[in-house]
């Protein structure tokens, strides 16, 4: 059943290089990121190593932050003198 969804610019474009990376067209992506959630729900659940493997994948997607402090202690308390 074909379906037009009209996407802001700058998500077809994420979205399509995120399809480009895994080398499927946009459309196959599309289609996989909709289907794996229900197919999910349909599949026996995760041991903990799995999970585990879950989780660090999908925190390959997070932007990373930067440090709060360096090592040395100095640089935590250099501001109070």
């Amino acid at each position: 059943m074909p379906i037009t969804i009209d996407l802001p610019h700058i998500l077809e474009e994420t979205l399509a290089a995120r399809a480009r990376e895994q080398g499927i067209s946009l459309e196959k992506y599309l289609e996989r990121l909709l289907t794996e959630p229900v197919s999910a729900k349909a599949r026996r659940p995760l041991t903990p190593a799995e999970r585990a493997k879950a989780w660090l994948e999908a925190a390959k997607e997070l932007p990373a932050a930067p440090a709060v402090a360096d090592e040395e202690r100095e640089s935590i308390y250099s501001s109070r003198g």
